[in-house]
């Protein structure tokens, strides 16, 4: 697998006993035995929180696809008339702002502060709705920050969602992380708080259980259908049309979902999740120029770079350039600064303290092209100032501009 993980053994066992029965087309929602296992798993969820049965679902109520990504186009698609709104967390995951504007929407961003800890405020996200809005965007565990949402936030959002009048705003939940967490940290599903409104809830084999290539993902859909009906006839057409889902994949989500849950040995301390993000932690507590908030789940850090007129995009591609590491400049995830970017906790140990090194090197010589560039503009004003010839004036302009 990718940087040496491996997919459960026994998802893997599951699909290549069951390749010869994938060959057909399968139900367009997806395979039953899969939707049957992800039924219960939800069901649960949802009837176990504060919602209770009122929320509750049925098989229909599911639908598998070639990845959540295919599922968050189409969840829009069906949604979406020109013009319509849906509040999205900055920074976001940016297939949802994609997602939204390809089908005509107007992407409205919830600020997401990283001195209130990357959360949100609900009078903030309160304050943006308006007769145009037609849905909310949470993505928990968060991609990039690593932050769990608590669950009285959660409620909040929840309780302003329900309140929208005409059947209340849909709640788009994005969970692919769900039990990628650290430090005994709890997460809330969205579904297990609504029964007002619809609530659409995202998963998949792709992270949880390291398994990207099969493009196994679901969404399960709860909450209040009365005033949905039109939206999800949409959807089920939607299925209908592309025909299936990849089969073959769907093999491995009853093991996956059933099986043992070996995320939980990957996250905890001696894991190998666990101790990247110690690592980079650790290394960004001793950088001169990096700071960072502790992710609490998911397997990201979002890194903040303390220098004046730092340029996220300019960083990322002269450390590509010069070191080979690749990370993601956080302006990418829609956010206004550009002194953040996005580094991930999957390579191994080895490879991880290379990065983080490399990284601290080249914002080394930054900063130090930064204090030459500022050592220039003061001799620039002190020639000014001394009133010294033209020439001289014009070279050291030259210099500070190299």
């Amino acid at each position: 697998g990718a940087f040496g993980f491996e997919a459960p053994q026994v998802v893997l066992d599951a699909i290549k006993e069951n390749v010869g029965r994938a060959v057909p087309y399968e139900h367009q929602k997806g395979l039953p035995e899969a939707r049957a296992v992800l039924l219960d798993k939800y069901r649960k969820i949802v009837e176990g929180g504060p919602a209770g049965t009122c929320a509750s679902v049925t098989m229909d109520d599911i639908y598998i696809g070639n990845g959540v990504s295919e599922l968050i186009m189409m969840s829009m698609r069906a949604l979406l008339n020109p013009g319509d709104e849906v509040l999205i967390p900055s920074p976001d995951y940016p297939l949802w702002t994609a997602a939204v504007l390809l089908h005509g929407g107007v992407p409205v961003y919830y600020d997401c502060p990283s001195d209130n800890g990357f959360l949100p405020q609900i009078e903030n996200i309160r304050s943006l709705v308006t007769a145009r809005t037609r849905a909310i965007v949470i993505v928990n565990p968060n991609n990039p920050t690593g932050v769990i949402y608590p669950e009285e936030l959660l409620q909040d959002i929840a309780d302003m969602a329900e309140e929208y009048p005409f059947g209340g705003i849909v709640v788009f939940t994005d969970e692919i992380y769900d039990t990628m967490l650290f430090d005994g940290s709890k997460m809330t599903y969205m579904s297990s708080l609504i029964s007002k409104t619809l609530c659409c809830s995202f998963g998949g084999l792709s992270k949880v259980y390291r398994a990207c290539g099969f493009r196994v993902g679901w969404m399960v859909t709860s909450g209040d259908r009365t005033h949905a009906q039109g939206y999800l006839n949409a959807l089920n057409m939607l299925s209908g049309l592309r025909l299936c889902a990849n089969v073959p994949g769907q093999y491995g989500v009853k093991p996956a979902v059933e099986g043992f849950q070996s995320i939980s040995q990957l996250t905890a301390p001696g894991g190998r999740l666990y101790e990247a993000r110690k690592l980079v932690m650790q290394k960004v507590a001793k950088s001169h120029y990096m700071t960072m908030q502790e992710p609490k789940g998911a397997m990201y850090a979002f890194v903040k770079v303390n220098l004046p007129d730092f340029d996220d995009q300019l960083f990322a591609l002269d450390l590509l350039e010069t070191k080979h590491v690749l990370i993601a400049p956080g302006s990418s995830f829609n956010v206004e600064y550009k002194d953040h970017f996005r580094i991930t906790l999957l390579p191994p140990l080895g490879e991880l303290v290379q990065a983080m090194d490399a990284i601290e090197q080249v914002l080394s010589v930054h900063a130090a092209k930064q204090e030459a560039t500022k050592q220039e503009a003061l001799r620039i004003l002190k020639a000014i100032r001394g009133s010294e010839d033209s020439g001289r004036i014009e070279e050291l302009q030259r210099k500070a501009s190299l």
